[in-house]
């Protein structure tokens, strides 16, 4: 009898048929435990935190002024096109691996792997940049009780000797030092991989608790610092542009562009909801639900927060560091301060825990397709049902980054990964819905043809704004991931071998 071999498709654009995916559902030995509400507090956790409390001041200090709360809602509205398509695609395809996943599916593998590599710098490099903020505020919050630790065990070695040197030229004697290392950031960044090994449900009730008291807390500066809002410091709300020795536009609607996409950041991992699919219980109703209540909470929450904090501070004056610290400090509000610094610490440690478990998940995602070793990044823990090995992998890079590689700018090279990928899926979404036209579709996005043209081109103009060298290092990155997938991820790809 004669055997038929099925010819291998060896097009970097061949695609994961959809029927493996339903077939990867029913194999998953992640455990279902998120509830709709569970997901959306998820998605919470994952956006409030390093956005609203660290580059806040940096945004209306340098580019947007008072103007600040236009450029959160710019930033909202190019999330929110995206986040419409993302949940299109969730109802299709409940699996983990968010804008991977779906790419894979419909696009192709090279698309999919490319937006993969670049969510690495939306999850693991903006958990790193989180948890040099908290470290930071962590700093803060000793410093509130009167304890002052080295500058060696506070920072990396950058950071130590430039800190160090500014102190001494200001009068203050400062022991030398030959090592310094970000201590607390290296630390918090272990404690929140023990919670991501030991299980989904541990870390949702740890990241529960935690959206409690930093939503509470975010909406006690709302309303207590509206008292303290003195109008004339919205006057000019939009200040006259100021071009730089570089050429770069600050203010002006130029400079407030240029702060969507610095505060986009802000806005990054409610997309965090579509990669924790695979361990929801009712993933085609519930994730669209959580993705898109998640953005609209969040985007309230910090359109007014902006419009507070540079009413009670005049632009020019805010702390780029702790804005909303400072701000309260300045109206002599000094215990508020002590609650807003705890807040932050908490806040930032939950994103820090959604970002770690979306990537996690995306790695995993992409080694059960083996475009990545499948016995390090696709290993499932006996007891607990979690990606141990991928979780353990991820901590010590992010630990290790975060004590000793000074961190500048890097929210931006995040934003620039993101923006990309959120552009992608917009147009993934609308290949899909004309490619397979009668697919079941739970939820679908309203007038696709216009929302999806939308959020092609508001995401791609925030990162077209983004400064050149955020550019330059996203284009060697993005050839780097290119390199990977031509050298492993395309030969140990699961579509070169039929049966899999």
């Amino acid at each position: 009898m004669e055997t038929k071999i099925k010819q291998v498709d060896t097009s970097v654009w061949r695609k994961k048929p959809l029927a493996a995916y339903e077939a990867d559902m029913k194999k998953s030995e992640l455990k279902r435990v998120l509830s709709r509400w569970g997901l959306t507090s998820l998605g919470i956790g994952a956006v409030i935190g390093g956005g609203i409390f660290v580059l806040t001041g940096i945004a209306a200090h340098d580019w947007a002024g008072p103007a600040l709360a236009v450029a959160f809602i710019i930033a909202g509205i190019a999330c929110t096109f995206a986040a419409l398509c993302y949940a299109e695609f969730a109802s299709i395809l409940p699996v983990e691996g968010s804008a991977y996943a779906y790419s894979y599916g419909t696009v192709g593998e090279i698309f999919a792997w490319f937006i993969g590599w670049n969510l690495i710098l939306e999850y693991m490099m903006g958990a790193t940049t989180v948890a040099v903020s908290w470290s930071g505020y962590f700093e803060k919050l000793l410093h509130l009780f009167g304890i002052d630790p080295p500058l060696w065990l506070m920072n990396d070695p950058v950071t130590a000797q430039e800190k160090a040197e500014k102190l001494r030229a200001a009068g203050e004697v400062i022991p030398d030092f030959t090592f310094a290392v970000n201590l607390p950031a290296f630390l918090i960044v272990w404690v929140v991989t023990y919670i991501l090994v030991k299980g989904i449900k541990e870390a949702a009730s740890t990241n529960n608790l935690i959206v409690i008291v930093k939503v509470a807390t975010v909406i006690f500066v709302i309303i207590a610092g509206a008292f303290f809002v003195d109008v004339a410091n919205w006057t000019p709300f939009i200040p006259d542009p100021v071009v730089d020795d570089s050429g770069q536009t600050h203010y002006g609607f130029d400079g407030i562009v240029t702060a969507a996409g610095i505060v986009f950041f802000a806005y990054i991992g409610f997309d965090a909801v579509s990669t924790q699919a695979g361990e929801a219980i009712n993933p085609r109703k519930d994730v669209p639900f959580a993705i898109i209540a998640s953005l609209l909470i969040c985007t309230l929450l910090y359109i007014l927060v902006s419009l507070v904090l540079t009413g009670m501070v005049n632009y020019k004056d805010l702390d780029l560091k702790a804005p909303v610290a400072q701000a309260f400090a300045d109206a002599g509000l000094t215990w508020a301060v002590y609650l807003i610094t705890i807040a932050a610490i908490a806040g930032l440690t939950s994103v820090m825990l959604v970002m770690m478990l979306g990537q996690t998940r995306i790695f995993l995602g992409m080694a059960k397709d083996g475009l990545l070793p499948k016995n390090l990044f696709a290993s499932i823990h006996p007891t607990f049902k979690t990606p141990w090995k991928s979780t353990i992998f991820v901590g010590a890079i992010v630990s290790v980054v975060a004590a000793l590689t000074p961190i500048d700018k890097v929210s931006e090279l995040c934003s620039s990964g993101t923006l990309l990928a959120f552009a992608m899926i917009c147009a993934a979404v609308w290949i899909l819905r004309v490619r397979e036209p009668n697919l079941e579709r739970p939820y679908r996005t309203p007038a696709l043809p216009v929302i999806a043209t939308l959020g092609i081109l508001a995401n791609l103009y925030l990162m077209y704004n983004l400064r050149t060298d955020t550019k330059i290092t996203f284009v060697i990155w993005g050839t780097l991931g290119l390199i990977v997938y031509f050298l492993y991820g395309r030969r140990h790809s699961n579509l070169n071998n039929p049966s899999e």
